[in-house]
């Protein structure tokens, strides 16, 4: 490839762009990859993606799904007032209704494309899940006041991801990308001693079934490198308040780094030639390898000339 690829997360604007919604879009599989596949041949994205919301694990689990016309899901929390892990159900991916749903997105995909782009199947990462389980500020309350069950409840969470991940690669998925966003709300020692070690089991076990693997932690991971860097992973999401160079320095010239455009300011409030010498800055800044991306989800309210000054090609430069 002589220009770099280009992989902008796409979930409500994707939804929006064929006249669906959100809803549709995270609780069918068709739409779902009837939006993906549409944006990736009018914009020029060279990956199709999973990625809906962090519930599909969660609702394996137990938990309650409320999809809305217009924004995420949301979802109840199965262990807010308990810590009796005994009362959560367990994830099948061949059986939990929205783990089976990506699963057939995958299948999809692989049918209809044919080898033509790149599958990036998606879990949550154990922190995510975790906090997705219990609400968030009382699961950070548990890395603070009870570690150890912290620890058995992410365990829980590792062994859901590693059997959702595999169910994907064996439907055809390349890549597959851990969303673990909580963590980069926390502190370098928990991450390190709690969290780290479980992303990196489950980077292990993706890894042994011949996938790629994608990080992606939204917002300031800086504190985080140190650990990030010693996962193993093969791809880098990195949101906009993060140094490119930092990341580079930290990861070293292994990892794919992806990022760092600011969706809101630079890529839905920007112009065009506003984006592209973004993105030209941002490859300098990271080097090779790099892939084209904004910092996190492109906003549904983003000009469509303005994906496409994103998605425009930038050719590689050895």
């Amino acid at each position: 490839m002589d220009f770099l690829a280009r992989t902008p997360i796409l979930m409500q604007f994707a939804a929006e762009y064929i006249g669906s919604n959100y809803a549709a879009f995270a609780s069918d599989f068709r739409v779902l990859v009837r939006a993906n596949e549409r944006c990736a041949v009018d914009f020029g994205i060279d990956q199709l993606s999973c990625i809906s919301d962090p519930y599909r694990e969660t609702q394996g689990f137990g938990a309650e799904i409320e999809y809305m016309p217009d924004g995420p899901p949301r979802s109840s929390h199965p262990l807010r007032d308990s810590k009796d892990l005994s009362v959560l159900a367990r994830p099948d991916p061949a059986g939990s209704i929205r783990m089976r749903d990506r699963v057939r997105a995958v299948e999809a995909y692989r049918r209809n494309c044919d080898g033509k782009y790149s599958v990036l199947g998606w879990i949550e990462g154990p922190a995510a899940e975790a906090a997705d389980l219990r609400d968030v500020t009382t699961f950070l309350v548990d890395l603070m006041e009870d570690k150890t069950f912290a620890g058995e409840l992410m365990d829980l969470c590792v062994e859901a991801a590693v059997a959702f991940a595999r169910a994907q690669v064996d439907a055809g998925a390349d890549t597959v990308g851990i969303g673990d966003a909580i963590a980069s709300q926390i502190a370098p020692d928990t991450y390190e001693q709690m969290i780290q070690p479980r992303e990196k089991r489950i980077v292990r076990a993706i890894k042994s079934m011949g996938a790629f693997v994608k990080l992606h932690i939204c917002g300031n991971i800086t504190h985080l490198l140190p650990g990030i860097a010693d996962l193993g992973v093969d791809v880098l999401d990195v949101d906009h308040m993060v140094s490119l160079a930092a990341v580079r320095r930290a990861v070293g010239g292994r990892v794919a780094i992806t990022g760092n455009l600011d969706p809101v300011s630079v890529v839905m409030h920007g112009t065009p030639g506003l984006i592209r010498d973004a993105a030209r800055r941002c490859y300098e800044q990271a080097g090779n390898p790099y892939m084209i991306n904004a910092g996190c989800e492109i906003p549904a309210k983003t000009p469509q000339e303005n994906l496409r000054a994103l998605c425009a090609p930038l050719p590689y430069r050895p």
